[in-house]
Order: C-alpha cells, then sequence, then structure tokens
C-alpha cells in the first residue's frame, strides 16, 4: 500500500503542485521569492555543512513559517544550552527564511527543498541529521520517506488534530496513515489530538500529549519585553489602555466604532491598534475612520505624543511588548479567517477579547470557557465590554488573573520534549 501512495504522490501530487507553485508566482512576490531562494539551495547547503563541526550530533527543525518557528524556539535554546550539538533550522516560506537568518542558535539555516524523492535524498545525504523535528503540521511526505530510508528518527512535535481536519477525508486519510506510520514519535498539544492520531493507527508508543511550547515561548518573550521601555512611562500615566493586535479590516470594522462611543464616556480611555499588514493604505484608513472624531498619532512619531486618544503601531514585531501596558486587549483576525495568537496578551493577566471565528484555536476556547476570554459579533458588544472591563476595576482584575493562570498552568511541554528528543539522541 505504501509504494501505491508513493508513486500516487510522486507521478500526480507532486507535478501538480510544482505547476500550481510557478503558476502562483506569476502574481505572488513571495512565492517569486520563495523559488529563488531554492535555486542554489543544495550549493550552499554543502558549503555551509562543511564548515560544521562533524564530531557534533545535528538536529534538524522544519518549520512551515515563522508562526510556527517561535514554536521552536524554547525547544532550540534549551538543546544548544545543555547539549555540544548542532542545530539546522528550515523553513517552506519566504517570512521564515527571511525573518530567521540571523537567528543565533542555529548553525544552518536554509529553506527546505521542493518534495521530490530525489531532492530529499540529496538533502538528507548532504546534511546528515541525526534527528527531525517537524514542527507541528509541515510535514513532506518524501522527506519523512527518505528519513526512514536512511533510519533518521523522526518527530512532529506540538501537533494537532482537529475533529474536523481535513486529513480526515476518505483516501486523504488512507494516505496519511501510511505517512504517520513512518513517524518515530507524535507529540501533540493535548490529549483529544492524541485520539485524533490513534484514529489513523498511529500506536501508543508513538503518540503522546506532552502540551504547546507556545505558553513556553509567550512566558519567556514577556519576561524580556517589560525590559523594552518601548512607551515612557509618564506618557500613558493614568490611561486606561486597550490594546488592538493584528487586526484586519474586519475586526476594525467593529473595535473603531465601538472606541469611538467610548471615547464620549471616558476620556482616560486610550486605543493602541497594531494592524497586522501595517501598509500605508492600512495606516490611512485606519486614521481616516478618526478624522475629525478623534487625534491619532503613529507610533513612529510619539516622541512627539500630545495626548492623542489612538496610537497607530506603524512598525511590525513589537505586539507582545504592546501588550504590557493594555488594561485590555482585542485579539484580531476573528472577524475574518480565525483569530491570532491569544497567549501573547494572556501571559500579561489581562482580560482577552476576540470575534467569533475561534475554531483554529484551542486556547482561546480554553480561555472562554474558563471566562478569561470574552466573545464578542457586533459593534454594541465591543462597547459594552470595553466600557465594563474599564469601568470595573475588580471585574476586569479577576478575568484576567483567569488569563494568567491559563498560561502558568500550562508552561512546560518544552521539558517533556526535551525529554523524548534525550531519549533517541
Amino acid at each position: 500500500m505504501k509504494k501505491f501512495w508513493f508513486v500516487l504522490y510522486n507521478l500526480i501530487v507532486i507535478p501538480f503542485l510544482f505547476i500550481f507553485i510557478r503558476f502562483a508566482g506569476l502574481f505572488n512576490k513571495k512565492v517569486v521569492l520563495g523559488i529563488k531562494g531554492r535555486e542554489r539551495l543544495f550549493e550552499e547547503l554543502i558549503l555551509n555543512a562543511a564548515a560544521t563541526d562533524k564530531s557534533k550530533k545535528l538536529i534538524w527543525f522544519h518549520s512551515s513559517s515563522l508562526g510556527e518557528f517561535e514554536q521552536a524556539k524554547p525547544i532550540i535554546k534549551e538543546l544548544k544550552k545543555d547539549k555540544n550539538i548542532n542545530i539546522l533550522v528550515t523553513f517552506f516560506s519566504p517570512s521564515g527564511y527571511e525573518n530567521s537568518k540571523k537567528y543565533p542558535y542555529a548553525d544552518l539555516i536554509s529553506y527546505i527543498p521542493f518534495d521530490t524523492y530525489s531532492n530529499a535524498v540529496r538533502f538528507i545525504q548532504i546534511v546528515r541529521p541525526d534527528l527531525a523535528v517537524m514542527m507541528r503540521y509541515d510535514i513532506w511526505p518524501n522527506h519523512v520517506w527518505a528519513m526512514k530510508k536512511f533510519n533518521i528518527p523522526c518527530f512532529i512535535v506540538d501537533a494537532t488534530m482537529k475533529p474536523n481536519s481535513s486529513r480526515k477525508l476518505p483516501l486523504i486519510k488512507d494516505f496519511h496513515k501510511i505517512l504517520y506510520h513512518d513517524i518515530t514519535r507524535i507529540l501533540t498539544v493535548s490529549s483529544s489530538d492524541v485520539a485524533g492520531f490513534k484514529s489513523f493507527g498511529c500506536t501508543d508508543a508513538q503518540v503522546k500529549a506532552v502540551g504547546d511550547t507556545r505558553f513556553d515561548r509567550v512566558y519567556q518573550r514577556s519576561v524580556t519585553a517589560k525590559e523594552r521601555n518601548l512607551i515612557k512611562d509618564n506618557l500613558l500615566k493614568g490611561k486606561k489602555i486597550i490594546v488592538v493586535g493584528s487586526s484586519w479590516e474586519a475586526d476594525e470594522e467593529i473595535i473603531l466604532p465601538a472606541f469611538l462611543k467610548l471615547a464620549k464616556y471616558d476620556k482616560n480611555a486610550i486605543l493602541i491598534i497594531a494592524p497586522h499588514e501595517p501598509t500605508l493604505l492600512h495606516l490611512e484608513k485606519i486614521e481616516n475612520e478618526f478624522t475629525g472624531k478623534l487625534e491619532t498619532i503613529r507610533f513612529s512619531f510619539l516622541n512627539n505624543y500630545k495626548d492623542e486618544r489612538v496610537i497607530i503601531i506603524d512598525s511590525i514585531g513589537i505586539l507582545l511588548t504592546l501588550y504590557t501596558y493594555a488594561n485590555v486587549a482585542y485579539v484580531g483576525g476573528s472577524f475574518k479567517q480565525g483569530i491570532h495568537n491569544i497567549l501573547e496578551a494572556a501571559v500579561y493577566g489581562i482580560p482577552v477579547i476576540f470575534g467569533p471565528k475561534i475554531e483554529n484555536s484551542q486556547e482561546s476556547q480554553q480561555l472562554l470557557t474558563r471566562g478569561g476570554g470574552i466573545m464578542i459579533k457586533t459593534k454594541q458588544d465591543a462597547y459594552r465590554q470595553f466600557r465594563t472591563l474599564l469601568t470595573y476595576e475588580e471585574i476586569r482584575k479577576s478575568k484576567g488573573k483567569i488569563a494568567y493562570n491559563y498560561v502558568q498552568e500550562n508552561l512546560g511541554a518544552t521539558d517533556k520534549i526535551l525529554k523524548e528528543i534525550y531519549k533517541v539522541i
């Protein structure tokens, strides 16, 4: 059966993917960047691998993009601290690769080659990993089969299996049953994910619930974030601050009118908004929403701050630090395609508000159930929640404590994953 799927994947799926990527490259600059970045992939790998200490074991971490790599960072950092090893980091997407070129704990950084079997075998022969760790879901079949051929242990870490996952569809499920059979360990976020993988025929020896390293990562980053002092202490003294993180236009259509109404009643209310894509057009659109109603200022001009009620973030990479100033957070994406990372706000012990699209986030569902998270569906909902939380300190602190405790209770996945890694290296 494995041979059937191997042939089908390589004769039909791979050529289709290759054509699709080339076609997408006509319209998408990121796709073009990924194609060009792979042109000298093997030559660069050979040169860089030759410069590494061959007496050390090498662990390969693969992430689809930057978000998944954030989940790998706590593991990699501890590995480098505990063991004298080499670390190879690969990415599928340009966003992960381009933003991680200077990552200090990696000895080798590369794109993963396009998933033909010959590419996979050549890649393995060049880097010769002692263990491969695939983050979350980006698992390329030919690379898995090549590792099996060379007897290299392969882990999936921070693995999830939603009840409605497309991997459970007919035929696709049969394919994944074969694929997962060749994975050494599948370390899942929760026990329900364990049950999900077992429905594919995975054994007790393969699958284990260890938790989610995102909790460890946001906690680590929150400790250092407090020292960054992005905004001078006296600037926001006495203010009640709502931080809106990773907002899309669909979020802003709900949140901005709600804040405009709130600002009429609460003169100390401040909105800090960090759009998911801070393009010039998007920034101007947000500013236009407040023109003639409230004064705004962009973050890059904050040295000229004169009590503007709306601060618009026009840079990237500082959102987690901004939550340190928040009394209340709204996390975006939840009126569009799926919520962004709520843990970045919850770690600071503040109530977290979000929209209705949270199916992609187990932690949002958990926080909602516990009472530290609040779902809104309309502008009126948003206004009522903002006003309640900024008016009643006891309610705000109570919900914030629930959010904080939720993060604290789920720390420790990194240590559990390290124990599993140490069993095989």
